[in-house]
């Protein structure tokens, strides 16, 4: 293996085994679609992607697999707690140097009495400006650990300091318990003295859907609303509306619908799937919601989720941006953050919230940080 080839594999590593295994139920991830002929046509590369993914493509589908089961019940906690766990174990090494890649610091701290990861630059100078993100894996998976590629590639590209929460993961943690924990953390903040204007918030996938429905809440509730919103390929339906979740089925490389459906159901009764604090696409933004940007990619069953919630917002007045990216697949920002796609898209996301975000005021005290002796 060439030097350039085993640079390649680790990166893929860090970038993309995270998102797989984040992005489906653990509980299954030896028990996979089994690999299939080139004419399979999630397994064949775009030719409109850029040269960076046109080389990655083969290496990223032979640790890319399609899961469908079985997955455990919504009301098996020992089945989704073992999914969780062995997610965990499997995960942490991949991206335990994510902070030193990315040139980030990292530390634990509780807001609101969840538990939530610091992180900031090592050149972060601070404007009062806070970025809270909220991780994916399906609801049912994933961590403030597990997520720490995105997390600390966002906060290095951006420059701002991000507050990760760390919420309970369904089934444990459904619905309710969980908008209310992200609450929790954001009224934190406010507390602390940072104004609305000054925050930000930030979800992939199930984090996106989390983060979508958590502003309609915070709205909802009579609270200053963040200053901007931005969701990567958010799951903005839950309940399995949505075009591409059959059009792009055999293209997506990554998800699959009963990987989806399991998922879903441990998170919300089907009763709940279409409350707009669990799918935000039915939300009435008509009352007021943020700038919001949402980026995606052209190869995942969720396009539809950042098309219709694009325009969900847009019918209600709102201020909403889409980014797609031709060819890209599900989480392509941090799969390959080298790429011209990827590059693309954190520029956008920092001139997003350069526009949409008030500089100024102090966050330094916000979960204990202490300004650097040149501030």
């Amino acid at each position: 293996m060439t030097k350039q080839s085993s640079a390649l594999k680790h990166a893929l590593l860090v970038g993309a085994m995270p998102m797989l295994y984040c992005a489906m139920p653990a509980y299954c991830a030896e028990k996979v679609v089994p690999a299939v002929a080139q004419a399979d046509p999630s397994r064949i590369v775009p030719d409109t992607v850029s040269d960076s993914w046109k080389t990655s493509w083969p290496l990223l589908m032979k640790y890319i697999t399609k899961s469908n089961g079985p997955f455990p019940k919504p009301d098996d906690y020992a089945g989704w707690e073992a999914s969780y766990t062995a997610n965990e174990k499997r995960v942490r090494p991949l991206v335990a140097g994510s902070a030193k890649m990315w040139r980030v610091e990292t530390r634990e701290a509780r807001l609101g009495g969840v538990p939530v990861l610091r992180i900031v630059p090592s050149n972060w100078h601070d404007d009062g400006r806070v970025l809270i993100h909220v991780h994916g894996g399906g609801f049912t998976s994933g961590s403030v650990y597990t997520s720490l590629g995105m997390s600390t590639q966002v906060a290095a590209e951006t420059g701002l300091q991000v507050i990760s929460v760390d919420y309970t993961v369904a089934p444990r943690g459904r619905w309710q318990q969980v908008t209310d924990q992200v609450i929790a953390a954001y009224k934190a903040v406010l507390a602390e003295g940072v104004a609305p204007e000054n925050i930000a918030m930030i979800g992939e996938s199930a984090g996106g859907s989390i983060v979508a429905g958590t502003t309609l809440k915070v709205r909802d509730l009579g609270l200053p609303m963040p200053a901007a919103v931005i969701l990567w390929s958010p799951w903005s339906d839950v309940s399995g509306a949505g075009d591409t979740y059959r059009t792009l089925a055999d293209a997506e490389p990554m998800l699959t619908m009963p990987s989806l459906n399991a998922s879903a159901l441990a998170y919300a009764d089907i009763a709940d799937q279409k409350n707009p604090y669990v799918s935000p696409v039915y939300g009435d933004f008509s009352k007021g919601y943020p700038p919001t940007l949402i980026q995606g990619g052209t190869r995942e069953v969720f396009l539809s989720n950042c098309v219709r919630l694009y325009q969900s917002i847009k019918a209600g007045a709102g201020n909403a941006t889409l980014d797609l990216y031709e060819g890209m697949i599900h989480g392509f920002q941090s799969i390959l953050p080298t790429s011209p796609e990827s590059k693309s898209a954190l520029r956008t996301v920092r001139a997003f919230l350069d526009r949409n975000m008030k500089a100024g005021g102090d966050a330094a005290n916000v979960a204990g940080v202490k300004r650097s002796p040149t501030d």
